[in-house]
């Protein structure tokens, strides 16, 4: 009924202003007109019920994924969220943001310069939260990467814990602590954390948060996926984004507000360089900022890094267009952007994942969106089991939590020195700081020894050999060698350090052969290459 009306309406309206010129013709040329008029009417109508017919299967593919993650039990923020996301997807939007839309930013206040003391009494109402959600499964793991040892037998989540246990003697006994796990991570963390009993009274309502999942979507449907070979390929995790919902969704937000806490301080839990630093607190106190960033300056080798920029575009509550701070992940550069997304010298700051957040403004800002924080969606093309290219074409819906850094209108950004940007991706980073290169301190931070003046040694493994684990602790058995004097080491193929071996300056180890090449019990490596 809807189609006949809109055909009449439009059939009636195009008629009105034609007939003055049919009415001038022959009969003939009268007739192909209103032949005309007839099809265009068909297309019309054509146009419309496929218009209609996409917007019903939209609507089919939304409600299947919110029955889905309804039955599995996914608390009703996520669901809004992801509700949201989808429907910027059938748009057809990719969530690119290209280079014409956003400017560069070319300076910023750096820790060092920041002209404000720290304020420890600050620290009374700061909640300190790590990213715990994933496994380590580049460095052939399959538990979290943060249960890894890392120096001396102790585990990121070790060192993590003991410095917050330090801040507590020294300053407040109120600073809280707190873990953003995922389902495959829970468990074993709550087991290994159940050592430090002064730390909480409950695991799961005062320290632990859970991470939410998403189901993953076909390609060409958008309806949830469905694979009978294994059923947990069907979901995934929404990016580190969803730190804002997990926090409102589960009740944990409205609980630290309702305890008095104002600010997180959030980083990810394999970055032992983001440690608490009380500067940066009074910074935002001092701006009354809502959120602040933590970035470094860009170099080669962050070049396929996301990096920062501005935008100019409106805030919710206001018409007129601003300027603003812009989050641009590599997933959300056009192809045809490439080569300037990668210019470090044009865009020069990345986003180190280290972000203080004030809750309040949290909350007001979710509450104003129905539970939901508008991240910008990034759609990430996938196969619906990871290891097997051949299975179903999804699409991974996910954001990133630094980009909530353009939703604030109180937002900042602060350069910060490279150690505090420390990750471990690699075994060639766990080695670095396994070895004497890297101290602890009293405080319980790894720092570089004063002999590296601040810079770490360059270390590359070869990922034949050195890719996982179990390479890295064959490699170093009997021990690590002293790298405090390394500038550079480079190892390709087998090869096994006996203890008390010392590296020093660049060295380059090649091994074609089969059998490791062992490296004797206090040898001396000085800028040399051993190759055989």
């Amino acid at each position: 009924m809807c189609h006949f009306c809109f055909c009449f309406a439009f059939s009636f309206l195009f008629f009105s202003y034609i007939f003055p010129f049919i009415a001038k013709e022959n009969c003939q040329k009268r007739f192909y007109y209103y032949l005309l008029l007839f099809c265009c009417c068909l297309c019309v109508k054509s146009l419309f019920t496929l218009m209609s017919s996409v917007t019903a299967a939209i609507s089919e593919a939304a409600s299947a994924c919110k029955t889905k993650m309804q039955t599995a039990g996914v608390n009703e923020a996520c669901i809004r969220t992801f509700l949201k996301q989808h429907a910027v997807i059938s748009k057809g939007e990719t969530g690119n943001i290209p280079e014409s839309s956003i400017s560069p930013v070319e300076s910023l206040d750096s820790l060092e310069d920041l002209p404000v003391p720290a304020d420890p009494s600050l620290l009374e109402r700061l909640v300190v939260l790590k990213l715990n959600g994933g496994l380590g499964t580049g460095m052939g793991l399959q538990t979290a990467k943060t249960l890894l040892p890392v120096k001396d037998g102790k585990t990121f989540i070790d060192f993590t814990v003991l410095q917050l246990e330090h801040l507590r003697k020294t300053y407040s006994e109120h600073l809280r602590f707190m873990l953003m796990n995922s389902f495959a991570t829970s468990s074993e963390t709550k087991a290994h954390i159940k050592k430090y009993s002064w730390l909480f009274d409950s695991f799961d309502k005062e320290v632990e948060l859970i991470q939410n999942r998403v189901p993953k979507i076909c390609q060409d449907t958008l309806l949830p996926v469905t694979y009978e070979a294994d059923t947990s390929c069907e979901w995934a995790p929404p990016g580190h984004g969803d730190l804002y919902t997990a926090l409102y969704g589960s009740g944990k937000l409205d609980d630290l507000l309702r305890s008095g806490y104002k600010y997180m301080f959030v980083s990810n839990g394999d970055n032992l360089g983001a440690t608490l630093d009380a500067r940066l607190l009074a910074y935002m106190k001092l701006n009354q900022l809502e959120f602040l960033m933590e970035v470094c300056r860009r170099t080669e080798s962050d070049k396929k890094g996301g990096h920062i920029a501005y935008q100019t575009a409106c805030f919710d509550d206001d018409t007129t267009p601003e300027r603003r701070f812009i989050l641009r992940e590599s997933a959300q550069c056009p192809k045809e952007d490439e080569a300037t997304f990668q210019d470090v010298k044009k865009h020069r700051f990345f986003n180190t994942n280290n972000l203080w957040v004030d809750l309040a403004a949290l909350k007001k800002t979710m509450d104003s969106h129905s539970g939901t924080l508008p991240l910008p969606v990034i759609r990430n093309a996938k196969t619906v089991n990871p290891v097997d290219g051949n299975s179903t074409k999804v699409y991974q819906l996910e954001t990133a939590m630094g980009a909530a850094i353009g939703l604030f209108r109180r937002s900042a950004a602060v350069v910060v020195p490279r150690e505090r940007f420390a990750p471990v991706k690699t075994c060639s980073d766990l080695l670095a700081l396994r070895s004497d290169a890297y101290v602890v301190t009293e405080d319980q931070r790894l720092v570089l020894c004063e002999e590296r003046a601040g810079k770490p040694p360059t270390i590359e493994l070869d990922n034949q050999h050195y890719k996982i684990i179990t390479g890295l602790e064959a490699l170093v058995k009997d021990g690590v060698p002293s790298l405090r004097q390394c500038s550079k080491l480079i190892i390709q193929g087998p090869v096994e350090f006996q203890s008390g071996t010392v590296v020093k300056g660049e060295v380059v180890i090649r091994n074609s052969k089969k059998e490791p090449l062992i490296i004797e019990r206090d040898r001396v490596l000085n800028n040399e290459v051993m190759e055989v």
